[in-house]
């Protein structure tokens, strides 16, 4: 006889309303549905429950850089961080250009079993913008889109080409929106903390000017457009645009976006150089504009672990990336749910089901018959940001000591836990002392 779990004094993520929710064979169910069975019950003293989160934008490192992160640490940070579900991307070594890369990593994801691991591919072979990778194959394989991401395709008929290709599978192109003559030897934001520090700038342009080129190329061709990690004023104005005209475009953006800007550069703290790097103040204020009135379609957290020692080296030397997956949530409660800027309702839905819509995932709900995958957090309770904690291989984020609102308190996978807050008690009880689930 299997067992069942039961939430109990649960908030629901979209409602607010307080619910019991019961849970077998890795599916919610409506009630109980034999008496005097095992049942696990957990008191959730009003913490909230939602679906899995879900990451369209993560670098595991896997195979090849596993000193960095691995497919097994990367996906308990995931799930850590209340993910069900990340998206993988190719820039490995090898890079992921190949149905059996892709095969490959779905295996090693299911051996972890922390989350959800969907692999992107590459469009080009390698990733050098030559020769296209054999996208319907991948297609087949497994992958749910494709992307040279940490590289732009540099040439449009490439792109055009790809786009061809890509419109045949249904899966979009997710794009790293930087144009490399205007991004030149840039290693921060062009403006005046680059100019204090001396470091060569990268303009808003050298991200817009390729935004506004992939919009006018999916118009040509068709096909789906996802505008990856997007910071600056222009960039949200031209996916503004590509949606005004119809297009087959959508984007995301990242927390550390609408949080930091340029200034935590400081004294040349390479926890804070990333790609897109910080902008400015308006750039930040942007952002928050983009997502409360609709413009971005999807939270990502552009997760990206590096070594100590790599970020140990000069500013202009060291590698772009911090890691995201276990502040993400925090840092939207934080920053845009408690100033008021979008509802609890609405984030959370920017990390459940809107990134679902954006790569065609199933639907997952709290509603009987829905596999549970979910979340329970507490918005409101404090939490200080200690790197040396972090499940991720990474430690180079720039958030280190900061007392955030948001704690993780489990994270399901199909009716599993796969993450559980050593604060979150336990209780056992018959069937009949549950009450029916509702």
């Amino acid at each position: 006889m299997s067992s069942l779990i039961v939430f109990k004094n649960a908030r629901h993520w979209r409602t607010g309303e307080v619910i019991s929710l019961a849970i077998e064979d890795g599916v919610i169910v409506p009630a109980p549905k034999h008496a005097g069975e095992f049942v696990r019950v957990f008191d959730c003293k009003a913490a909230v429950l939602a679906p899995g989160l879900v990451d369209l934008h993560v670098h595991l490192r896997e195979p090849g850089q596993t000193n960095k992160e691995s497919i097994e640490t990367g996906s308990m940070a995931a799930a850590a961080g209340g993910f069900t579900d990340i998206a993988c991307m190719p820039n490995t070594e090898p890079v992921i250009d190949t149905p059996a890369w892709v095969e490959w990593v779905l295996r090693r994801a299911e051996g972890a079993g922390h989350c959800r691991v969907h692999p992107i591919a590459a469009v080009t072979m390698g990733q050098k913008g030559e020769q296209l990778a054999p996208l319907q194959a991948m297609a087949q394989a497994g992958a749910v889109a494709f992307s040279d991401d940490g590289h732009p395709v540099r040439s449009a008929a490439m792109m055009r080409h790809g786009l061809e290709y890509a419109r045949r599978t249904g899966l979009p192109i997710v794009c790293h929106e930087e144009d490399p003559d205007l991004k030149g030897d840039g290693v921060m934001n062009e403006g005046f903390t680059a100019t204090r520090l001396g470091l060569r700038g990268i303009p808003n342009a050298a991200e817009s000017v390729m935004c506004r080129r992939d919009a006018d190329l999916a118009e040509l061709t068709g096909a789906r457009v996802h505008l990856a990690h997007l910071s600056t004023a222009q960039a949200f104005d031209a996916l503004r645009d590509a949606k005004r005209r119809g297009l087959p475009v959508t984007g995301e953006t990242c927390p550390h976006y609408w949080v930091l800007t340029d200034e935590a550069v400081g004294d040349y703290d390479t926890h804070a150089k990333m790609n897109p790097p910080l902008r400015s103040e308006e750039d930040r204020a942007a952002c928050i504009a983009a997502i409360q009135d609709g413009t971005i379609d999807s939270f990502a957290t552009d997760h990206a672990p590096h070594t100590s020692e790599e970020k140990k080296r000069p500013f202009a030397e060291a590698p772009f990336g911090i890691v995201g997956l276990e502040t993400a949530l925090a840092l939207t409660i934080t920053f845009l749910v408690k100033p008021g800027h979008i509802t609890l309702a609405r984030a959370i839905e920017l990390w459940t089901d809107a990134p679902r819509r954006v790569f065609q995932f199933p639907e997952v709900d709290l509603e009987p018959g829905s596999s549970a995958d979910l979340v329970l957090f507490d918005p409101d309770a404090e939490w200080t940001v200690d790197p040396s904690t972090f499940h991720t291989k990474g430690r180079n984020t720039p958030f280190a000591g900061w007392t955030l609102n948001g704690r993780v308190l489990a994270t399901m996978l199909a009716g599993r836990f796969t993450h559980l807050d050593d604060g979150f008690g336990l209780q056992r009880a018959d069937a009949s002392s549950t009450g029916a689930a509702q």
